[in-house]
């Protein structure tokens, strides 16, 4: 038995090794940098004054407010719309392999290409958004330029590019329901909604979970999309902390940049671990 102990310990060291080495060493150096002002040349220790300067900045804490936006609205309707995409793509239909391929295409292009492409369609005047509201005699909308709904536009395109994703674990998770579920179901008289509400959506569950904690910290983490497509503008309406991060490296305020990024950490990880918790509790 002690041999077997001493194995296994042995067996897990290289890993331990890689994990210690590449996550609990720069989480640390992180920790510490970030309370400080440092450059490439000096350290300067100031305690939690980044993180008081990081929520006072009303550019700043705009960043926290609208990444809790950006991820609870993209994984809330990649959930909806993955789900109910993923029962019609299930069903009895013609050409069903190559609509999957097609629903799932997006999100094998690269975020940045995405990002420019869709900027380009939402231009004012040259945009193929507008020219077609236009043609049917609306008014052209300034999806990006408004700062009330250029969010939302960069949300309704990460959307397009991440639904595919959600409807791929959904079409897995419901293909492994048993369909003698199904069949005794309709015995009792079940039907239509009554099957999707009864047997689809409780046994679909631990695919709707995962999709669930994907999209909600990928939407967390979100960076380069806003990037290509706003920059955070206009002024900080699209602004998200990943990307404020980013212009607070670039603009050489090293120690304020690595406290976001500290606070970005510690938001996802308060948000992801409770909520993987409930989710898996109610599965049980």
């Amino acid at each position: 038995m002690k041999q077997k102990k001493r194995y296994s310990g042995w067996f897990l060291a290289p890993t331990l090794v890689v994990f210690i080495g590449l996550f609990i060493l720069p989480l640390i150096i992180s920790l510490y940098f970030s309370l400080t002002v440092w450059s490439f040349t000096n350290v300067t220790f100031v305690g939690l004054e980044n993180f008081k300067m990081f929520f006072k900045d009303k550019a700043l804490s705009r960043s926290i407010i609208n990444t809790f936006l950006y991820a609870f609205s993209t994984c809330a309707i990649k959930v909806v719309l993955g789900f109910f995409l993923a029962v019609y793509l299930t069903g009895n239909i013609r050409l069903k392999r190559t609509l999957r391929s097609m629903v799932f295409f997006p999100h094998l292009v690269s975020s940045v290409a995405v990002g420019i492409t869709f900027a380009a369609l939402m231009h004012p005047s040259r945009g193929l958004f507008n020219k077609v509201i236009i043609f049917f005699g609306g008014q052209g909308i300034n999806w990006l330029g408004n700062p009330d709904i250029a969010l939302f536009s960069v949300i309704g395109t990460d959307v397009w590019k991440g639904l595919g994703v959600a409807t791929v674990i959904f079409i897995s998770g419901i293909q492994a329901i048993d369909r003698i579920y199904y069949e005794a179901a309709e015995v009792d008289g079940a039907r239509g909604i009554q099957l999707l509400r009864y047997i689809t959506m409780p046994l679909c569950r631990p695919a709707m979970n995962s999709v669930i904690i994907l999209a909600l910290v990928t939407g967390m983490k979100t960076f380069d999309l806003i990037k290509a497509m706003t920059e955070g503008g206009p002024g900080t309406a699209t602004e998200v902390i990943a990307l404020s991060v980013y212009k607070q490296f670039a603009a050489g305020y090293y120690g304020l940049s690595t406290a976001g990024n500290v606070i970005m950490l510690v938001v996802i990880g308060l948000i992801a671990y409770p909520l993987q918790k409930f989710l898996i509790s109610r599965e049980e």
